[in-house]
C-alpha cells in the first residue's frame, strides 16, 4: 500500500490525528505505570514471611486491670498452651510478622548514633520462638533457657545475644561471617553478640520502599505486659481444634482478660496487604475505563473521517479498490497515528515513573511494561477502528459519488 495518500489525508485532518496521538500517549503513560504498580504491589504481597503461616495463629491477650503477678500468669498461660494435645509450641511476644505494629531500633557496628547502618524490627521470643514460627536456622544456634529474661515496655535487662535474619546479617556484614560478631542497638551501649541467623523473618510493617522488609532480630525476652501476643503453632491437621482449645483453655485459667482478637497468620496476611489489593483494583478499574474511553474516542474520530471522505472512498472504489483495500487503508492509517502516540506515551510513562520514584519511592519501571502497554494500546486502536473501517469499505461507489 502506498503511504502517500495516508500522509496527505492526515495533513488535511491534523486536529483529529493530534487528538488520537495525545489520547493514546496519555492512556499509554497511565496504563504503563498502573500495570507496573499493580504487578509490584501484588508481587510484594506474595513475599514469604519465613513463618509456617498455615499452622500459626496469634491471640491478642489483654489483662483486665494491672495484675501484680503478670509474670506468673504469663508462665501459667504458656505452660497450659504447650500442654494442649493439638498445640506444637507457643511463646509470648510484643509483635509478630505482618501485624503492622511493633518495635524497631537503629543498629550498627559501633555504639554511636552516627554509625547506625540500618533499622531493625525487634521481636521478643524465648527458646520456643524458632520452633513456633517454623523459622529456618541457617547458622548458629537457638536461645538457651538461661539467656531468657522477663521484660515489659519500660524495663529490661540489657540484651547480650540476638538472632538476626540473613538479610540483616548481610546488610551489617557484606563480606559475610556475621555469626559471633558484635553489633550495637540505639537503646544500649553494650555490645550484642549474634548467636544465630535465620533464613527469613519479615518485619511487622508493610513498606513499598523497603523491598526486603526482612531486617529483623529476635531478642531473648519473655514479654510481660498487660497487653501481649501469644503466638501458637498447631500440630499438622489440627489447626481449627488448636485455635478453639487455646481460647477455651486461657479463659478456663482466668476470665480477667480479653482475648477476642484471635487470628490466623493467613488472615493477618490478608489484613496487612488489603490496601495494596484495593489499590490494585482501583488502578485496574481506572485503566480499564481509560482504555474504553480511548477506544470510543478513536471510533468517534474515525467515523467522522469516514463521513468526510465518502466521495474519496467512492472514487477509489470506482477505480477498482476492493473492500479489503479500503479496510486496510484505515487500519494502516490508525496504526501510524496510534504508533506515534505510543512512542510519545513511552516517553511520558518514563517521565511519570521518574516522578513517582522521587515522590513515593517506587521502583524503576520495567521496560517490558512499556512494550506491554504499547501493544495493548495499539491492539485497542486496531479494534476500535475496525467498525468505522468496515463501514467505509461497505460504501457503494455509485451512492458515495452521487450523495457527495
Amino acid at each position: 500500500m502506498e503511504l502517500g495518500p495516508i500522509f496527505s489525508a492526515m495533513r488535511r485532518n491534523k486536529v483529529g490525528a493530534l487528538v488520537i496521538v495525545i489520547q493514546t500517549a496519555i492512556t499509554l503513560a497511565i496504563l504503563c505505570n498502573s500495570l507496573f504498580i499493580i504487578q509490584q504491589r501484588l508481587r510484594l504481597s506474595e513475599r514469604p514471611s519465613g513463618v509456617v503461616e498455615q499452622d500459626v495463629f496469634t491471640i491478642a491477650n489483654q489483662w483486665v486491670g494491672s495484675p501484680p503477678d503478670l509474670a506468673a500468669r504469663t508462665q501459667a498461660d504458656l505452660a497450659a498452651l504447650r500442654a494442649l494435645p493439638e498445640v506444637a509450641d507457643a511463646y509470648v511476644s510484643n509483635s509478630y510478622p505482618l501485624s503492622t505494629g511493633g518495635w524497631g531500633e537503629g543498629v550498627g557496628l559501633r555504639p554511636s548514633e552516627a554509625h547506625w547502618m540500618t533499622n531493625s524490627a525487634l521481636y521478643f521470643a524465648d527458646e520456643h520462638g524458632l520452633a513456633t514460627l517454623g523459622l529456618k536456622l541457617v547458622a548458629g544456634r537457638n536461645f538457651e533457657p538461661a539467656e531468657i529474661s522477663d521484660r515489659n515496655d519500660l524495663e529490661s535487662k540489657p540484651v547480650t545475644v540476638v538472632i538476626v535474619t540473613q538479610a540483616l546479617a548481610e546488610k551489617l556484614f557484606p563480606s559475610g561471617e556475621a555469626l559471633g560478631k558484635a553489633i550495637y542497638y540505639s537503646s544500649q551501649k553494650e555490645p550484642v553478640t549474634i548467636v544465630g541467623i535465620v533464613e527469613r523473618l519479615q518485619e511487622p510493617w508493610i513498606s513499598l520502599g523497603n523491598i526486603t522488609v526482612e531486617n529483623s532480630t529476635l531478642q531473648p525476652y519473655r514479654f510481660i505486659e498487660s497487653y501481649s501476643y501469644y503466638v501458637v503453632r498447631a500440630k499438622p491437621g489440627q489447626f481449627e481444634a488448636a485455635m478453639k482449645s487455646a481460647q477455651k483453655q486461657l479463659l478456663a485459667i482466668s476470665r480477667a482478660r480479653v482475648n477476642d482478637k484471635t487470628r490466623t497468620m493467613l488472615e493477618t496476611r490478608v489484613r496487612a496487604y488489603r490496601d495494596d489489593r484495593a489499590l490494585a483494583v482501583i488502578l485496574g478499574t481506572v485503566s480499564f475505563v481509560l482504555l474504553i474511553v480511548t477506544g470510543f474516542g478513536i471510533v468517534g474520530v474515525t467515523s467522522f473521517w469516514v463521513s468526510q471522505r465518502r466521495r474519496q472512498i467512492g472514487i477509489r472504489r470506482a477505480m477498482g479498490a476492493t473492500r479489503t483495500a479500503i479496510l486496510r487503508y484505515f487500519q494502516t492509517e490508525n496504526l501510524m497515528i496510534a504508533g506515534a502516540g505510543a512512542l510519545l506515551g513511552v516517553l511520558l510513562a518514563l517521565a511519570l515513573n521518574f516522578l513517582l520514584m522521587g515522590k513515593f519511592e517506587m521502583g524503576r519501571l520495567n521496560v517490558g511494561f512499556a512494550f506491554m502497554a504499547a501493544a495493548i494500546v495499539l491492539v485497542l486502536g486496531q479494534i476500535a477502528v475496525l467498525w468505522p473501517a468496515m463501514r467505509a469499505a461497505s460504501i457503494s461507489p455509485v451512492v458515495a459519488i452521487r450523495n457527495a
